[in-house]
Order: C-alpha cells, then structure tokens, then sequence
C-alpha cells in the first residue's frame, strides 16, 4: 500500500506543476504574418502594393488618369521585377452583345497593354485577352456594379 501512497503523491505533484506553469501569451499575429508571407514579385504583392486593375468609363477603351496612374505604379513594379510577366485582360459590364463586349474587352487590355509598353515594360512580357462580360467581378444590374466590372486587370502569369 505505500506505494499506492507514493504514486498518489507523485500524480497529485505532477497536476499542480501543470496547474502552475503559466501559459503563453496569445497574440494575433495573423496581420503581420500575412504582411510578411507576400512574395515579392507575386500577384498578392502586385494586388497589395501596386493595384492589378484599372477602370474604363461606359464603352469606352481610353485610359482615364487614375488608370494611368495605376499603370504607371504596374510599369514602376514590372521594372523592379525583370524576370515577371503579365496578361492583361479586359472586361466589360454585362450590357450588350457578346461579340461586342469581347472586341471592347479586347480594346480594353490593348489600351493597357500599350500604355505599360510605353512606359518600358517589353511586349513580350505582356499577353492580352478578353473576357468580356463573362467574368463581372460585382454582381448585379445597375451602374455601380457596371462601374465594378469595366476594368483591365493585370495577372501575374
């Protein structure tokens, strides 16, 4: 029986040694760790740091000034990361004909596409493509939504 006794008094040690270690502070790193996880040169750095998508006005294709502004940032990025390449694909809000929509799409990312091989950035970096209204990125009938998906948007490829 005394070792009963003996191996009660150790278990009844070893809970309170658990009980009385004290525990771990518990922070939410999870912001600066998703900060610190981008790859420079990757899409979620371009997203984050530079903005992947410009804006077009209704049926149109000319670059507005904040869209050259963002591309000039792209332009700035593609030059700090020489081995990146990019497609640039145009959309278009869900008014008109599909035909129509995939030439505006079209003209869309040839108008980006120009403009970033004007500031330096080699063709043959950049490829182009159309969705047309095939891929809204905001859903629903109405012009805030059409404002949404009127867009150039740059990828990482």
């Amino acid at each position: 029986m005394s070792s009963m006794k003996i191996l009660g008094a150790v278990a009844g040690l070893a809970l309170l040694a658990a009980c009385a270690k004290t525990p771990e502070p518990t922070t939410d790193t999870s912001a600066a760790t998703s900060a610190s996880t981008i790859v420079p040169g990757s899409q979620e750095d371009l997203v984050a740091n530079v903005g992947d998508r410009v804006f077009f006005d209704f049926d149109r294709s000319n670059l507005r000034q904040d869209a050259k502004d963002t591309l000039d940032k792209q332009a700035a990025w593609l030059a700090k990361y020489p081995s990146v390449n990019v497609q640039v694909a145009g959309n278009t809000d869900e008014r008109g004909t599909e035909e129509y929509n995939l030439a505006l799409g079209q003209r869309r990312a040839d108008s980006a596409a120009a403009y970033l091989r004007a500031k330096g950035v080699a063709g043959a970096r950049i490829a182009t493509i159309s969705y047309g209204k095939s891929r809204p990125v905001a859903l629903g009938s109405n012009e805030e939504a059409w404002a949404q998906n009127r867009n150039a948007t740059t990828s990482v490829r």
